[in-house]
C-alpha cells in the first residue's frame, strides 16, 4: 500500500507541476516556500537543546496552537521550538505571532521521501507535535524511525473524513501504528480514530486547545489603530463577517441594505486570494467602501463597508465588533471557527453549516452564547434570516451583551487542554535526554 501511495503522490505532483510553475512566474500561493517544501530549510543549530516540531497546516492551526507554544517554551527551557505550516498564509501569521516564542519557522516538507528525509536531518526533531490530524505516511513514518516521538495534538477527526479514511483502513492502521500519542478534542474524534485501529492506550480526550485562547497584550495597539482611523463607535454598531467564504459576502451585504446606516460593516474574506472579487462586488452595490491597504483618507470613519484586506489582522478587529458573523457557515462548507470571537465576549451569528465546529457550536447553543440561522429551503431566504438575526441584536444591546457574556464564560467553563497536553508530552520531551 505504501508504494501505490508514493506512486500517487508522484503522479499527483506531476499533475500539478504547470501549477507550481505557473506560481513560480507570478509568485503565487503554491510556489512560496516552495524550496524548503523539497526539504532545503536552513540548518538548524539547537545548541544541545530538546528540539521539538510543532505544525500547523494554515492560519487556523497556527492561532490554535499558540498558547500551546508558549507554555511550552515558559515550561522547558532547554526546548528549541521550531514551528512549520502548509500554506502561505499559515507562514505570513507565524512569522508575526511566534516570532518571539519560536527558535525557527519552516515550511513543512511535501511528502516525498527524499525531501521528509532531508528535512528531518536539517531540524532532527525529538518530539513532533502535528495539529489536528494533519498525518502525511512518509513524514510520520521517517520521523518514527529517526527516534522522534510523534504526537498528534488538538485532533480532530469529522465524520465525513472518517468515511473517506475507513476506504483505505488497512493503511490507516499501519499510518497510525507510528503515531505515540493522539490527543483529541472530543469523545466522538477519539472514537473515529481508534475505529481507524489506533490503539485505545495512546488515545486521550483533553479538549480543544482554542478554548484556552488569550489575546495578548501587544493586540490591543492594532485594535486601537482601527477604532482610531475607521471611527468605530457604539453610534453606529459594527458587525464583523469574519473569514466569509464565496457567496457569503453577498448575502450578508443583502442582509443589511435595508437599513445600511444603522450599522458598519467590516468584511473579511477567508482567502487574501478573494479579496480583489469582493472589492469587485462592492464596486457593484450601493455601499461606500473603504479597504484597510488604501491610504489613509476622510472616507475612512464614514464608510459603509470596511474591507480588511489583509493576513492575520482579524483577531485584532474582534474587539472592536458588536456582532460577529462567523463565515463558512451559509454555505456547505462547515464553517470556520467561533473561538476567537467567542473568547472575547462577541454576540455571535452562523449559519446553519457548522460541522467543521459542532462540539463547540453545540456548547455555544446550550448555553445561549450563539444565534444560528436555520437551513434555507431556497437561496432569498439565506438573506433574509440573516437580516432577522442582525435586526433583532442591533435593535437589543441586553441581548447582544448577554450573548458576548455566555460566550466568554463557555471559554472559561471549557479551558485546561493546554495543561493536559503539557502533562502528557511532559515525559516526551523530558525522555529525549
Amino acid at each position: 500500500m505504501s508504494f501505490i501511495y508514493n506512486i500517487a503522490l508522484a503522479l499527483g505532483f506531476v499533475i500539478l507541476s504547470p501549477r507550481f510553475l505557473y506560481d513560480a512566474i507570478t509568485k503565487g500561493k503554491y510556489a512560496a516556500g516552495f524550496k524548503q517544501r523539497l526539504g532545503l530549510v536552513p540548518d538548524f543549530d539547537a545548541a544541545g537543546r530538546h528540539v521539538v516540531l510543532l505544525h500547523c497546516v494554515s492560519v487556523g492551526e497556527v492561532n490554535a496552537a499558540l498558547p500551546l507554544a508558549r507554555r511550552l517554551k515558559d515550561t522547558f527551557q532547554d526546548v528549541a521550538l521550531v514551528v512549520s505550516t502548509t500554506t502561505k498564509t499559515g507562514q505570513q501569521v507565524a512569522n508575526e505571532a511566534y516570532k518571539d516564542v519560536a527558535d525557527l519557522i519552516v515550511y513543512f516538507p511535501f511528502d516525498f521521501k527524499f525531501a521528509v528525509k532531508r528535512f528531518l536531518k536539517r531540524i532532527q526533531p525529538g518530539v513532533v507535535l502535528l495539529t489536528e490530524t494533519e498525518l502525511w505516511f512518509n513524514f510520520v513514518r521517517l520521523s518514527y524511525k529517526s527516534n522522534a516521538r510523534v504526537v498528534v495534538v488538538n485532533g480532530r477527526l469529522s465524520e465525513r473524513s472518517f468515511k473517506r479514511y475507513t476506504w483505505i483502513k488497512g493503511f490507516m492502521k499501519r499510518l497510525l501504528g507510528y503515531v505515540d500519542l493522539a490527543l483529541m478534542q472530543t469523545n466522538a474524534d477519539a472514537t473515529r480514530l481508534m475505529a481507524l485501529g489506533i490503539r485505545g492506550s495512546k488515545v486521550k480526550v483533553i479538549g480543544n486547545l482554542k478554548f484556552d485562547h488569550d489575546l495578548a497584550v501587544k493586540e490591543n495597539a492594532l485594535t486601537r489603530e482601527f477604532r482610531e482611523r475607521f471611527g468605530i463607535s457604539p453610534e453606529r454598531p459594527l458587525i464583523l463577517a469574519a473569514s466569509t467564504h464565496d457567496p457569503e459576502e453577498r448575502y450578508v451585504l443583502e442582509a443589511l441594505e435595508s437599513e445600511p446606516h444603522l450599522c458598519r460593516l467590516m468584511l473579511v474574506p477567508r482567502h487574501p486570494e478573494r479579496f480583489d472579487s469582493v472589492e469587485r462586488l462592492l464596486i457593484k452595490s450601493s455601499y461606500t467602501f473603504v479597504k484597510r491597504t488604501s491610504p489613509r483618507s476622510d472616507a475612512d470613519r464614514s464608510a459603509d463597508v470596511i474591507l480588511l484586506d489583509t493576513v492575520g489582522e482579524l483577531r485584532f478587529a474582534y474587539p472592536l465588533a458588536e456582532i460577529v458573523f462567523v463565515g463558512g457557515s451559509l454555505i456547505p462548507h462547515g464553517g470556520q471557527s467561533v473561538f476567537e470571537p467567542a473568547a472575547v465576549g462577541k454576540a455571535i451569528v452562523t449559519g446553519p453549516y457548522t460541522e467543521n465546529f459542532s462540539a463547540v457550536v453545540d456548547e455555544l447553543l446550550r448555553t445561549k452564547a450563539l444565534r444560528q440561522t436555520p437551513i434555507a429551503t431556497d437561496e432569498s431566504q439565506i438573506s433574509e434570516r440573516l437580516r432577522e438575526e442582525f435586526t433583532d441584536l442591533l435593535s437589543n444591546e441586553a441581548k447582544r451583551t448577554e450573548l458576548g457574556r455566555n460566550a466568554a464564560a463557555a471559554m472559561l467553563d471549557n479551558r485546561g487542554a493546554v495543561d493536559k497536553t503539557l502533562k502528557y508530552i511532559e515525559p516526551l520531551i523530558k525522555g529525549r535526554g
